[in-house]
């Protein structure tokens, strides 16, 4: 009985060292694998920017402390296009946009399009990449219950942003043929230049409401949290802003006559023909997950 136990190890034995010999040349190449994706792991900036989003921001969009925000924006304050895969001669993209919505009149059809990057995007939070050719302009538009970071890799993109007036403020009379408005505080007019400070909008101030022209050809880095979802209540609205003037001073809210000037009536519009964008190709470090399987980590590219 003894033999029979010997001579079935000494069978599993040597079919065990035959596959390990199988898997000899393989070993080398696996394990450089592995270092590469170990050492773009440790190195990646948009990495680091995920694990810190991942630890910070929730699907419910709890607001994330000021530490927080903090860690997030001196990461991002270092961000160059090189980072997430851009390079110089790429900034200035003289597409024809062939790839534009048919809703769109001929003449926006051949105009430059803005061309939207989508990094990394879960429950909790989105990160996208902006690149916007000169003169291109995202119009005006809300976050609902959003807390946005915006960071110019490159070039000048001037900001013209909004919050709403609080409580709400409408125009005493409504005439016929007017469109319904509300009374808005411009929080935000300059042009921000590459390098720069990260932005942050809040839900309810930081200029929630914004616009964006470019300048120059330049490129933003988005995070969003939470996302966009329209059935969370997280739908992007358009606005078309009026001076002060256009209506009846309002209800609702005390007007300080001195700061009419930075006081504007938004009116909600459809989504604008002439916003023209574009999907294209993410070519910085894949933001990698981590999945513990007994002694050894598993990596994979994951969307949640």
């Amino acid at each position: 009985m003894f033999s029979k136990f010997r001579n079935a190890t000494d069978k599993a034995r040597k079919l065990a060292i035959e596959h390990q010999n199988c898997l000899l040349p393989f070993i080398p190449c696996f394990r450089n694998l592995i270092n590469m994706v170990e050492q773009q792991n440790s190195s990646s900036k948009v990495q680091a920017s995920y694990e810190l989003c991942r630890k910070t921001f929730t699907p419910s969009g709890a607001p994330p402390s000021s530490s927080a925000i903090q860690k997030l924006c001196s990461l991002l304050d270092t961000f160059g296009p090189a980072d997430v895969g851009l390079k110089e001669e790429n900034r200035d993209d003289r597409g024809h946009g062939m790839l534009g919505l048919n809703r769109l009149s001929s003449v926006a059809r051949w105009a430059q399009p803005i061309t939207y990057v989508d990094v990394y995007e879960c429950d909790s939070f989105t990160m996208c990449i902006f690149c916007f050719p000169t003169s291109s302009v995202i119009p005006l538009h809300d976050h609902p219950s959003m807390t946005v970071f915006s960071k110019v890799l490159y070039g000048s993109l001037h900001v013209k942003a909004y919050d709403w007036v609080e409580p709400a403020c409408y125009p005493k009379s409504k005439e016929p043929g007017y469109p319904a408005v509300r009374l808005a505080k411009l929080t935000v007019d300059k042009t921000l230049t590459a390098p720069c400070e990260t932005s942050v909008l809040y839900p309810k101030r930081g200029g929630n409401l914004h616009c964006f022209t470019a300048v120059t050809p330049c490129a933003v880095l988005d995070i969003l949290t939470p996302p966009y979802r329209e059935d969370a209540g997280r739908k992007c609205t358009y606005y078309h802003d009026y001076p002060f003037s256009a209506f009846s001073r309002g209800n609702g809210a005390e007007i300080d006559d001195e700061k009419i000037d930075d006081l504007a009536w938004l009116a909600e519009i459809d989504t604008p023909d002439d916003l023209y964008m574009r999907q294209g190709a993410y070519t910085g470090p894949a933001v990698q997950t981590r999945c513990l399987n007994q002694s050894f980590h598993v990596k994979h590219y994951l969307k949640c």
